[in-house]
């Protein structure tokens, strides 16, 4: 599965993850962090809480769930999690986003 960022964002560090087939690119502010999301298999996302995230899917879908309930996203939706809300997702290969992180040190660049 080819890449639909260009290289210049395949050329921005990677994170640090264990989602096997994910390709994370970060891009770091003062206080805040873009991430640049391409998944080639699909993921279990376990049960988790952060600072607030906002998320555009530029392509595939994820299915997204927060309090119980499954919300499915797909091209063209955004969808904001607010600071500390517990949510866990499955995202299914072939999944792309840009995603904007409220905090600057949510995923580490790798070694």
């Amino acid at each position: 599965m080819l890449s639909i960022f260009p290289k210049p964002i395949q050329a921005l560090a990677k994170a640090e993850v264990n989602l096997e087939g994910a390709n994370l690119y970060l891009v770091n502010g003062e206080d805040e962090q873009v991430v640049f999301m391409e998944f080639k298999k699909d993921v279990e996302i376990p049960l988790h809480s952060h600072e607030s995230q906002w998320e555009i899917v530029l392509e595939g879908k994820v299915d997204y769930f927060e309090d119980g309930i499954k919300y499915t996203f797909k091209k063209g939706d955004r969808f904001f999690i607010p600071n500390g809300k517990l949510h866990s997702a499955k995202v299914y290969a072939g999944y792309t986003s840009i995603a904007f992180f409220n905090q600057k040190y949510r995923y580490k660049k790798k070694d």
